[in-house]
């Protein structure tokens, strides 16, 4: 078992919670059920998993909460393109929070490998 806070990826992952936070206010009102709830639950996820991977106390557990937050990154992916074609977010938005996933799936694959070796 290790604390979640530590880890550089899960910190990462939880400033992309807060940057998707911020930008969703503005969606439309009529997506509060849909796309804004929908990414936002998808955001949440990755962090959530990283840390509950964290309190198992098995390798191979942990290495499936990995697994589930990268399908997690792979979602908020699409939903933020989605979100960009819509207009719901501006390119300055949409490249800010598709970077910072892609920078979280890469450390997931890193954290994967490792843990599953």
């Amino acid at each position: 078992m290790q604390n979640y806070r530590d880890l550089i990826v899960w910190q990462k992952a939880h400033e992309n919670v807060l940057l998707i936070y911020k930008h969703s206010k503005e969606f439309p009102k009529e997506e509060q059920y849909g796309i804004t709830s929908q990414l936002r639950r998808s955001a949440v996820s990755i962090p959530t998993n990283i840390d509950e991977g964290c309190g198992k106390s098995t390798k191979k557990d942990f290495a499936n909460y990995l697994q589930t937050a990268f399908g997690s990154t792979q979602e908020v992916e699409y939903l933020t393109f989605l979100s960009l074609e819509l207009g719901f977010l501006s390119k300055d938005q949409f490249e800010r929070i598709n970077s910072l996933t892609n920078e979280v799936k890469a450390m997931l694959i890193s954290l994967l490998r490792k843990v599953r070796a």
